[in-house]
């Protein structure tokens, strides 16, 4: 078990004239704090007819007290061991609901005292809500009424939520199925105490993988009894009166799935042996069908460990895969197996092959489709009409096509297309919900809809399209015009009235759900009325700008200017770059934007808004895109891209005016810290930089990283070239270093950053390094938040201003 209680901060030499400093938490000036502190509006979910909204409250920011648990680490997962649910869990801590034509929300009676509240469930007749409550001991099980707004605790007992949500709704939506803690349960091993019985063995059997640098692997013997331990549940079925049936004994169970009729539940469970090098989803599992009383039926997938794939991400396992219920059939099991064996390197005619299996699974399982990419995707209308979808990701193709489950006849194609050009997507099809409770595509009188996001040249401009299947032709049925707000379309209402259900937002108008009617073209009808946080902001100053690299790759970013700033006296401001960089193969997707001038802008310690109400200049989402054309891997020129990127960004906003090029700091989280270590050891163009839950060291992470597929074996130079680690001996430029004491991204291991450290500290280079007590690979207590700001904010002071 882990129970940490460093609180240091490890910082670097210029800020001290010591090694480290025993500095206790800090908070960043005013003009951040007042952003920092705000009350979180809360997240709203709707019925499918909407008739109810459920309004979800949680505290903005976790506290130091809540990352300061329990916790173990094993097969991939977080757990706290007492309460047995994941440690790392955001809880919501109040329910309202209402009704969408009423305009009051109504507290929810009942809730328990210091709620905790997460896994919400809509029950099949969207009458109840299901939710889970952790209290001190362990997790419980409630109802929300949604009639009479009030909720209850259901049954005795805690339930094992340590894989996930241990409740299913039974489809007559008086019963549940739920998982519990063991009645008898084995005592875990206390790992800090405990004497091995022998050493640790792994073997390799001359196969080749390439497996990634996974985290919170298990290590150990001891390791692997308490993950047994802590997964092990039983089941129960569950009335609404707390009556508890059993249904099957202890196991270790992950997945439990209903068939759309109700009369039969897929049931996952892993088996040994366990593993040392792979998460437990690669573990041995069987998934076996059983009636809705609990008697098995089938074993319909019998899967080994699979600690061996073959390279590319296109790579798959051998045997059955993305085995699930068919939406739009009572009780048909449908799957995939591969045609390639799962290699992406084997030249097929076609990679995936498609079955269905109809229940009780007496007669073999029938072929359904085969894909010439790999598959991606089965929407179901009805017996004679589905969307089935592959990929290819080294081409970035997105294919969709139209076919007849009942037939054979090939699929007709609809769309093909490279799923980064944003300019071309289609559109997402409509579903509706059908008698089963399971959504499928919707088809109207030999139509479907497409909705979809609508990024031009020229802006954002949302639609829906109708699209007639006797002739594949679309007609657009409706675009947003709006140039000073953002509408997104959330979901067709009504498809004969033409209602809409939409999100408008801008800049400075916190979004808020409307109802929109685009036949009768009336104004939307605002349906929740959420007021912006962020007044003190709402007077900076917010465009999308557009430029050019060098070699004519067109770039974007949203420039954000200080509220007062004068543009005709064009003072020289120092300039704040945050970005992340992105793969592309073709210079026309890696030149498009998404960046809207009219999204709400939500600052968060995520970027570097906050500083433009201290008289920085702050280019956000700077676009810094590492293209591979003509059978070229982007990463072979990584450093080349990123420097001619960032000297096109400065030149930008210097054209306009606006700043000192003298006084420039770029930052980044995660791979845009590693661009950012990368930029100040390669270019002499930024003052400084601010680098957050990076890799800095590749050669600790060979198998791949980001959209890598190549090892580092395959081409060294490359993995060299690009890791800051390896050049460390050329950076002068001050770096502010971050990281999350407790990272739990595959290859971000906190120890990247403290080796860094270490290396420019020996070197001589002007670095500082903070260790943020607790925190996983994202940043989630307040005081550790306010700190990060207040370490940016005195290091942006000190190189930047004075």
């Amino acid at each position: 078990m882990k129970k940490l209680f460093s609180f240091l901060l490890v910082s670097g030499i210029w800020f001290s004239a010591w090694a480290q400093e025993n500095l206790e938490y800090q908070k960043p000036p005013k003009e951040i704090l007042d952003l920092v502190d705000y009350e979180r509006p809360p997240s709203v979910s709707m019925d499918s007819k909407k008739e109810y909204m459920l309004f979800s409250y949680r505290d903005t920011y976790k506290t130091l007290e809540d990352l300061n648990q329990e916790e173990l680490r094993l097969g991939g997962l977080r757990i706290n061991p007492v309460t047995n649910i994941s440690s790392s869990v955001t809880y919501l801590n109040n329910l309202k609901v209402r009704k969408v034509k009423d305009t009051q929300e109504i507290q929810v009676k009942g809730l328990p005292q210091n709620p905790k509240i997460t896994y919400l469930s809509w029950s099949p007749d969207e009458t109840k809500i299901s939710f889970t409550h952790t209290a001190a001991g362990g997790v419980e099980l409630w109802i929300l009424d949604l009639a009479t707004a009030t909720a209850r605790k259901i049954g005795t007992g805690y339930l094992n939520g340590n894989m996930g949500n241990p409740v299913s709704w039974y489809r007559d939506s008086k019963n549940l199925l739920v998982k519990y803690l063991p009645a008898k349960r084995k005592a875990l091993i206390d790992t800090r105490v405990s004497l091995p019985t022998g050493p640790i063995v792994s073997t390799a059997e001359g196969k080749a993988s390439q497996n990634r640098t996974y985290q919170d692997l298990l290590k150990n013997p001891a390791d692997e009894a308490n993950f047994e331990t802590l997964i092990t549940s039983e089941i129960y079925k569950v009335d609404l009166t707390g009556k508890k049936t059993p249904f099957l004994p202890a196991g270790l169970y992950t997945d439990e799935s209903f068939s759309p009729d109700g009369n039969y539940v897929m049931i996952s469970v892993l088996g040994k042996p366990f593993s040392y090098v792979v998460p437990y989803n690669r573990f041995p599992s069987k998934s076996i069908v059983y009636d809705k009383n609990g008697k098995q039926v089938k074993v319909v997938n019998d899967e080994p460990l699979n600690e061996v794939l073959p390279k590319g991400f296109m790579a798959v396992k051998a045997g059955k895969r993305n085995m699930n219920w068919r939406a739009d059939e009572p009780a048909t099991l449908v799957y995939v197996e591969a045609l390639d064996g799962g290699d992406p390197a084997k030249k097929v005619d076609y990679r995936d092959e498609v079955f269905t299996w109809k229940a009780p699974f007496s007669q073999p399982a029938v072929s359904l489709v085969k894909t010439q990419q790999r598959y991606s995707g089965i929407l179901w209308g009805n017996e004679k009409l589905a969307i089935l979808n592959d990929q290819w990701y080294d081409t970035r193709s997105t294919r969709r096509f139209v076919f007849d489950p009942s037939s054979k006849a090939e699929p007709r194609l609809i769309s093909d297309r490279n799923s980064q050009d944003i300019y071309s997507n289609p559109g997402s099809f409509e579903t509706i919900r059908n008698p089963y409770g399971r959504y499928v595509l919707a088809i109207e009188n030999g139509k479907s809809f497409l909705v979809g996001p609508g990024h031009t040249k020229e802006g954002q401009f949302p639609f829906i399209d109708e699209l007639d299947w006797s002739t594949l032709k679309t007609n657009r049925l409706y675009q947003s015009s709006y140039t000073d707000k953002l509408e997104d379309i959330q979901s067709i209402q009504d498809f004969k009235t033409g209602e809409v259900l939409v999100m408008i937002q801008s800049a400075t108008d916190y979004p808020n759900y409307f109802l929109r009617n685009i036949k009768t073209k009336t104004e939307p009808v605002q349906i929740t009325h959420f007021k912006n946080p962020f007044e003190s902001i709402s007077k900076l100053q917010k465009e999308v700008i557009r430029y050019k690299r060098k070699d004519g790759v067109d770039l974007s970013g949203t420039l954000y200017l200080p509220a007062n700033y004068d543009k005709t006296k064009k003072e020289k401001l120092p300039l704040l770059i945050w970005a992340y960089p992105q793969e592309f193969v073709d210079k026309n997707s890696a030149g498009q934007t998404a960046l809207n001038p009219n999204q709400f802008t939500f600052p968060s310690y995520g970027s570097f808004v906050f500083w433009a109400t201290k008289g920085y200049a702050v280019l956000n989402d700077a676009a810094f895109p590492i293209v591979g054309e003509n059978g070229k891997e982007p990463n072979d020129t990584f450093v080349e891209q990123l420097v001619a990127n960032a000297e096109a960004a400065i030149k930008a906003v210097d054209d306009l005016g606006y700043i000192d090029t003298k006084r420039v700091a770029v930052g980044g989280h995660s791979y845009g810290a590693f661009m950012t270590a990368n930029l100040l050891t390669h270019s002499k163009l930024f003052a400084a930089g601010i680098a957050r839950s990076g890799a800095y060291n590749r050669t600790l992470t060979p198998f791949g990283f980001q959209r890598e597929q190549r090892n580092y074996w395959d081409v060294p130079g490359v993995y060299n070239t690009m890791s800051p680690f390896m050049n460390a001996e050329k950076m002068k430029t001050p770096i502010l270093l971050v990281h999350g004491e407790a990272d739990n991204n595959p290859g971000t291991f906190t120890l990247q950053t403290e080796r860094y450290f270490q290396a420019l500290k020996g070197l001589g280079a002007p670095a500082r390094m903070v260790i943020l007590p607790k925190e996983s690979h994202g940043y989630a207590a307040k005081e550790n938040i306010l700190h990060l700001l207040w370490e940016q904010d005195q290091f942006l002071e000190k190189y930047l201003k004075k």
